[in-house]
């Protein structure tokens, strides 16, 4: 048995759901901002000698920001972003984040966490993890006799 929905009906139903998706990625109505992706959004990759982590931290100074590697091969970057204050006006929109964040990822290997240094610039945390000698690409030397 074949079903027919009127177009009316099936409009309506995708109205219903586009509205559903709007509520659920936007700013709820008690001023949080819904957590659909992870805080900060962060790109690893990794060259013959060290991994590197970049983090988007936009609007926060050095001083507010703490890194832990964890186990070896644990990175954490964690915060907080104050909301600014304003001090005349009202809101009308506020879709950045604000508050406490905390956000770990595995590295694919064990780094030299003696050796981890961190810059920030323009908003861009970039972290350098060195890798240990005893997991660092070694080329050998091959001799013919």
């Amino acid at each position: 048995m074949i079903t027919r929905w009127p177009l009316a009906e099936v409009q309506n139903e995708m109205s219903r759901l586009q509205s559903e998706m709007n509520r659920l990625l936007s700013r709820e109505g008690n001023g949080i901002v819904s957590t659909v992706r992870s805080y900060p959004p962060m790109n690893l990759w990794e060259d013959g000698d060290s991994y590197l982590v970049e983090a988007e931290i936009p609007g926060m100074e050095l001083d507010e920001i703490e890194i832990f590697v964890d186990g070896g091969d644990q990175l954490t970057v964690m915060g907080e972003r104050k909301s600014p204050e304003i001090e005349t006006g009202a809101w009308h929109r506020q879709e950045r984040g604000f508050g406490n964040f905390k956000r770990t990822i595995t590295l694919p290997s064990n780094v030299d966490s003696e050796r981890v240094a961190g810059v920030l610039k323009n908003g861009v945390l970039t972290v350098f993890l060195p890798k240990p000698e005893a997991v660092k690409p070694r080329k050998i030397k091959v001799k013919a006799h």
